[in-house]
């Protein structure tokens, strides 16, 4: 829109620089702490604001990122919880638009300009997480995933919620949101990005922002065919990105690009350079004498080697997304059950056992979909 677009430019302008002084390592706090927990306001169930910040510093000062998991239903949401409950870490929740749209309903309107069920679908699954987050007794971030110019209202309409919900309850109802405009110019991109920190400021919300282009295909959006040169951003990319934001709020992250690309790929056909990540944060550093200063996003994160993970963890990534591998993981749980057990799954009555036998217990829903998770 036409505000947008001035609004934008208005961010790029000096009043948003970031200022030159040096800054203290945003990490120090957190390097003595044994766990998490130490964390003040730390909880079971969603977290947001400082709290939800300063867990991702932790992560920082510890080296580690926290894996996210896109969920489409109150049953991947279910696995998600039960696995970090297993293992005693945080993780994050996230839609992506396609993703709510189907937790809403896929029977239901969702209009082009409009995504009304995406926006019902992304907003009922924060609901549910929190309602049932505190009983698995760890911390959870949720989240929005991908959100490109056109799914703009989308984002409004998630962010209106956030804001009445904070108006409620001081706090809203998300952790953060993603937007992905690595499409749009640079500077487009930033100063919209600027435009919606801005407004998220104010009620504690976290805002991931992309530079760069993530390849492959996800949740419809196919970038296969960009060109190499797109999947890798610059030190001075990067620098932009900061320079703009900070001054409106620490509550950032960058998924900048490093060769990431959505979905599985044979060995080589992928070059992730972790390395460059090193390279932002050391440029970066260098003009804010702090170590470490940006905090990043790890795109694409199936079928990565552990190599290249191991490596972007250390140059300050602080969340990996997690997708094509859960959902084959889903599916699979699926299929074994149905292999083992197939000639039960050939009709309601009649298997092995006898002709007469009923087979409900293995076709209700609740026995494979809990196989999946």
């Amino acid at each position: 829109s036409i505000a947008v677009k001035s609004l934008s430019q208005f961010a790029l302008g000096s009043c948003f620089r970031v200022p030159s002084p040096a800054m203290s390592d945003p990490c120090a706090q957190f390097k003595d702490m044994k766990s998490y927990w130490d964390i003040p306001g730390m909880k079971a169930g969603v977290v947001t604001g400082k709290v939800a910040w300063n867990l991702l510093q932790f992560c920082k000062a510890k080296g580690f990122a926290l894996p996210a998991f896109n969920c489409t239903g109150s049953s991947s949401c279910n696995a998600v919880l039960e696995a970090a409950a297993k293992i005693g870490m945080p993780a994050y929740i996230q839609f992506s638009e396609g993703g709510a749209c189907f937790f809403a309903g896929k029977g239901l309107p969702n209009d082009k300009g409009k995504l009304q069920a995406s926006i019902l679908g992304a907003c009922a699954g924060a609901h549910y997480v929190r309602n049932v987050a505190p009983a698995y007794g760890i911390p959870v971030l949720v989240h929005s995933d991908h959100c490109a110019k056109k799914l703009l209202p989308w984002f409004d309409g998630m962010l209106e919620y956030d804001e009445y919900f904070f108006s409620v309850k001081g706090e809203p109802l998300f952790s953060s949101h993603m937007l992905d405009l690595s499409e749009e110019p640079h500077e487009e991109n930033i100063g919209i990005c600027a435009v919606y920190l801005a407004r998220m400021a104010k009620i504690n919300c976290i805002l991931e922002m992309e530079i760069g282009i993530t390849g492959g295909v996800e949740d419809g959006v196919d970038n296969s065919g960009i060109a190499k040169d797109k999947l890798y951003s610059t030190p001075e990319e990067v620098w932009q990105v900061y320079e703009t934001l900070a001054p409106i709020s620490e509550k950032f992250t960058i998924a900048a690009a490093f060769g990431n690309v959505h979905g599985v790929y044979k060995a080589g056909n992928v070059v992730l350079r972790p390395e460059l990540l090193g390279s932002f944060q050391d440029y970066a550093g260098k003009i804010l004498q702090s170590s470490k200063p940006l905090n990043f996003v790890f795109h694409g994160g199936s079928g990565s080697e552990k190599r290249s993970i191991d490596e972007a963890r250390t140059h300050g990534v602080v969340k990996m997304n997690v997708d094509t591998d859960t959902q084959w993981a889903y599916w699979e749980g699926i299929k074994k059950f149905y292999d083992d057990n197939e000639l039960f799954l050939q009709g309601q009555l009649g298997n092995p056992k006898g002709l007469d036998k009923p087979n409900k217990s293995y076709y209700d829903p609740r026995k494979w979909n809990r196989e999946a998770e």
